[in-house]
């Protein structure tokens, strides 16, 4: 079995590298994104394997489907940037890796919560300088504090396990209710209770045309003064220009971003010596309160080694005509 791989990076290859050791497929890694001028590079493969930024749109899905492509493997879990319908009428089947450490993202999100409080990125540059003093670097107690969740499916619910062990009150909203999140001692919310309540908002909910720029400025106004903002979940869940005016008027005074709506053109590469065309992003950077990471929250070892065991394990099934366990339909 031929694999060729998009968007790939150093660790990509050596996981997947080590964990094919079990089955000897046919592995190339490509830095490209897919898109429809490197679709082309897909002819004699028979498994295309994706990541989130790739964009499989119906016309490079075309592409795919007139070279033999058989199987869309995505190393990921969401799937907002496959065009399902297409694949479907072209006979492609889409796989995903629907759970892979829903500790790395809980943790990168209390990682966020903590920097943003503790200004321990600022306090970091200023003894470094030799600057010791703790003017501006003032924080809070998590404990005793309210924290909302929005989603509560297995990231979230690491996330509460988490902020519960911090003393916090936590929030949850879901549009189904889960029994395990009571016995964690989440107290199911609305929405709009959620956001009056919460002094922490913490997104970890899948983007679909309901969750679209759910964080708006409706939703904004309902929240309290203050708020901190995190999102490790998908970028277009939050209004961009909408959370600006919400930092300026300090309605929102900490957001913390791992993903961003217009990433594609940014995360996962060096852009250092370039000039950074996001006018809209740069103006995030420029808030001293803001806080941004690169899409990084999935990256620990033990994701990858999940990751890449699953893929391959897809693409087994799929070679032996198994039944699909992780098939997107």
């Amino acid at each position: 079995m031929k694999i060729i791989f998009f968007s790939a990076k150093p660790y990509d290859q050596q996981f997947f590298t080590e964990v094919n050791q079990q089955y000897n497929f046919e592995l190339n890694f490509l830095e490209a994104h897919l898109n429809s001028k490197t679709a082309v590079l897909a002819q004699g493969y028979e498994v295309v394997c994706v990541f989130v930024n790739d964009a499989i749109t119906a016309e490079v899905l075309q592409i795919l489907a007139n070279q033999g492509i058989k199987l869309l493997a995505l190393r990921c879990a969401g799937f907002n940037n496959v065009d399902l319908k297409t694949a479907h009428s072209l006979g492609i089947k889409v796989v995903r890796v629907p759970a892979y450490s829903p500790y790395a993202v809980a943790e990168h999100t209390l990682a966020l919560i903590l920097t943003l409080n503790r200004k321990t990125h600022r306090a970091y540059n200023r003894v470094k300088e030799g600057n010791f003093a703790l003017n501006g670097l003032l924080g809070f107690d998590l404990h005793g504090k309210t924290a909302g969740l929005i989603g509560l499916g297995k990231i979230g619910l690491a996330t509460a396990r988490i902020l519960k062990g911090f003393g916090c009150r936590v929030l949850g909203y879901d549009v189904a209710k889960s029994e395990e999140a009571d016995s964690i001692g989440v107290e199911f919310s609305s929405l709009d209770a959620l956001y009056s309540q919460s002094d922490i908002i913490s997104l970890h909910c899948p983007l679909t045309p309901e969750t679209h720029h759910i964080i708006n400025a409706s939703s904004i106004a309902k929240m309290k003064k203050g708020v901190m903002l995190i999102n490790t979940s998908r970028g277009a869940l939050i209004d961009t220009r909408a959370v600006i005016v919400g930092l300026k008027k300090e309605q929102i005074s900490y957001l913390g971003l791992d993903v961003y709506e217009e990433e594609g053109d940014l995360f996962f590469e060096d852009l250092s010596n370039k000039v950074i065309q996001d006018d809209v992003f740069m103006r995030l950077l420029s808030f001293n309160n803001v806080l941004i990471t690169g899409h990084q929250a999935f990256l620990t070892s033990n994701a990858l080694q999940k990751i890449a065991e699953t893929t391959l394990q897809n693409i087994q099934d799929f070679a032996n005509q198994r039944e699909l366990a992780n098939e997107v339909k």
